[in-house]
């Protein structure tokens, strides 16, 4: 990939759609770049019916399907929201090769040691914030395999802090990043759990750095 044409794949969070990075977008493409954004299963725009989603692999199928669709030679860099941070997680496992970098925006953090779930169940105020049984998929999640170290762990991941998040604490972002061993973190002053809408120009210059290093 051209260094001044990186491919964002940017995926939302619980409750939101592909909408929700209608700010960031043009700033990343005036920059240059190729940014694609997404409806997650009865997301957005999307027209399945939550009733019909009953895995967090169906939920997250939109995802996986374009990650397919990455050609050999190219690598996108995979940027998650708050829960869609376990949505970049599943893709991570399952398309290491198409990923140069995993960043995790205020978002919900895997590891490789515990069950997908582990970080939902240790956050019992998280947890009841998206507890709206669409979304959240606790059971399924603690039924799935860890995610490997040869898929998810392979990949380079980074995190970026928005130290004013009353949905996620900043205690607890930072305890799923020292959880994940996620060395590369970037902080975000005075954004609150939607950055892209309170600060997305600084939000693109964080994820600019990221993909300057990486991709």
């Amino acid at each position: 990939m051209a260094s001044g044409n990186k491919h964002f794949v940017l995926v939302h969070g619980a409750c939101h759609g592909a909408w929700c990075w209608y700010k960031l977008k043009p700033l990343l493409e005036f920059a240059g770049h190729r940014v694609t954004v997404l409806d997650l299963a009865a997301s957005g725009i999307n027209l399945q019916k939550i009733e019909d989603v009953d895995t967090f692999s169906q939920y997250s199928e939109p995802l996986l399907q374009l990650l397919a669709t990455i050609p050999p030679n190219e690598k996108v860099i995979l940027v998650g929201h708050s829960l869609g941070g376990l949505n970049i997680a599943l893709a991570l496992d399952k398309f290491p090769e198409k990923v140069a970098v995993g960043v995790f925006l205020t978002a919900v953090t895997p590891d490789i040691e515990h069950k997908p779930s582990y970080v939902l169940e240790k956050d019992l105020e998280l947890a009841k914030s998206l507890l709206r049984p669409a979304f959240l998929f606790g059971e399924d999640l603690s039924q799935l395999e860890n995610f490997s170290k040869q898929g998810y762990g392979s990949v380079p991941l980074a995190y970026i802090v928005c130290n004013e998040d009353l949905t996620i604490s900043l205690s607890f972002q930072l305890w799923m990043i020292q959880n994940a061993a996620i060395n590369d973190v970037l902080e975000i002053k005075g954004a609150d759990h939607m950055p892209m809408f309170s600060k997305p120009q600084e939000l693109c210059n964080s994820l600019l750095q990221i993909a300057a290093k990486y991709a």
